[in-house]
């Protein structure tokens, strides 16, 4: 027999479920400063001054890695001492709150660098003021090129590509500076990236080095182009490029994964749905597409020797390419305008694509750090529980809690979560491990959180 349930108790049961189990995309409005803050960061961004970097590198006439380093008005060299200039003079309005030095490394014997050259790169640290060693890093690349890739002499304009997402990073650094985050913000303005990739893989390496424990890398590239060369101009999208499978798994850990899942949930993927719920919530007017591929088909970018480190790094680009203005000489033929020049740069795109940035560097950084050593159990059971490290208290006196994510297993976005509390251990009482993909997040006392974990070492972002 069916039992009638009253009426007064129907709705408080409905109640209590809701509150339990509330779909992740419907969660409480956070009107906490912080989150405000967010909205502000947004909104500061300026596109006049994304345009007025722009013009200033574009009027170095080329940047190419093999360029002139001499002049002050024409070349790389110029273009990486106004790049400095520019950090060190945002670093003296929020009273010296940046590191900026050149990062360099001779490199030859490349099919692209023939010859000794060095690559120089531009770094910029703001500092975290409880966890100074936990970085999130946005970068822009300083180099253009022409047809030719070895041609160092030719205008090579570059103001979409990367002149824009290097301005966007000298943007972020802008108004972000105003501001103190519990962990560390990078912006780096990277070399050598048409060569080869070698500012990245310089900067990479180093930090590997140093013991750098880096929870994302947000790279730039081409931030500025509404016009496709499919004919489609969308001012709307963007996409963000996040491979799956970390290329430095081992052996055991793939068989591992074959059998408990993680191939879309690397450190990466769960960083770009990251973003993507940041433009969902804070960003006016953009929705962003995560592609499932380390980049471009067959193309690549700056996050790539991150990738190769074992790095969570995504890549940040326009929706729409259009190849008449990438690596081209500048010529018309058949009508056709060929060229990277700034007649191809929509700057309150840039801008929109440049907040994305900020909000998500600024959100990271106020948050805890990601929860370390996440476990998971549950086979043959009628219930999840998950497991984690407790984390530093004096590294992360802003953690309020942990919130434990789920979604179906052909979910794109995480679908349903929890706030359990401080604690290091939570059980999902009748959620059957075998038809989710499960996650947690640490949340601050404002309700900032941090990217979501996925159990094991597929989806570990490391201690």
């Amino acid at each position: 027999m069916i039992k009638n349930h009253s009426k007064s108790v129907l709705p408080t049961l409905l109640t209590a479920l809701c509150a339990s189990f509330l779909p992740a995309s419907f969660a409480q409005t956070n009107n906490s400063e912080q989150s405000q803050s967010l909205y502000d960061i947004a909104n500061a961004i300026s596109p006049a001054r994304i345009e007025s970097d722009i013009t200033t590198l574009v009027n170095f006439g080329t940047r190419h890695t093999l360029s002139e380093t001499e002049s002050n008005t024409r070349g790389i060299g110029a273009a990486r001492r106004w790049i400095k200039a520019e950090f060190e003079k945002i670093s003296a309005q929020c009273g010296g709150c940046l590191e900026v030095y050149f990062q360099s490394e001779v490199i030859s014997g490349e099919k692209r660098i023939p010859d000794p050259v060095e690559v120089v790169s531009v770094i910029a640290i703001q500092r975290g003021t409880t966890d100074p060693d936990r970085y999130v890093i946005m970068s822009g690349d300083i180099d253009s090129r022409v047809s030719d890739v070895m041609d160092y002499t030719s205008d090579a304009p570059g103001a979409n590509d990367n002149a824009s997402g290097l301005a966007g990073t000298l943007e972020a650094a802008r108004v972000l500076t105003q501001y103190k985050f519990n962990g560390s913000i990078v912006y780096a303005a990277l070399a050598g990236e048409e060569q080869g990739l070698f500012g990245g893989r310089i900067m990479a390496n180093k930090a590997k080095e140093d013991g750098w424990r880096i929870k994302a890398v947000l790279n730039n590239d081409m931030i500025g182009n509404i016009e496709g060369v499919n004919g489609v101009i969308n001012n709307t999208t963007a996409r963000i490029f996040a491979e799956g499978t970390r290329v430095t798994e081992t052996e055991s850990e793939a068989r591992r994964r074959r059998f408990t899942g993680g191939e879309v949930d690397s450190p990466s993927r769960n960083l770009a749905r990251y973003i993507d719920k940041i433009a969902d919530q804070y960003i006016e007017n953009l929705d962003t597409m995560v592609v499932y591929r380390l980049d471009r088909f067959g193309r690549g970018g700056h996050h790539r020797p991150f990738n190769d480190l074992g790095y969570p790094g995504i890549r940040i680009m326009e929706t729409n390419e259009n190849y008449t203005r990438q690596h081209q000489d500048l010529r018309t033929e058949n009508g056709i305008v060929y060229g990277d020049t700034l007649e191809g740069v929509n700057f309150d795109y840039a801008a929109k694509l440049t907040g994305l940035n900020a909000v998500s560097l600024a959100a990271m950084a106020w948050a805890p750090n990601p929860p370390a050593n996440v476990t998971i159990e549950g086979a043959v059971q009628p219930s999840t529980t998950l497991k984690w490290d407790t984390l530093s208290a004096t590294q992360n006196p802003q953690l309020k809690g942990y919130k434990v994510y789920w979604r179906h297993t052909d979910a794109p976005q995480w679908e349903y979560s929890k706030f359990v509390g401080k604690v290091t251990e939570a059980t999902l009482e009748n959620i059957v491990i075998d038809n989710y993909f499960f996650g947690v997040a640490s949340v601050n006392n404002d309700g900032i959180e941090s990217v979501v974990v996925y159990p094991g070492p597929a989806g570990s972002f490391g201690e």
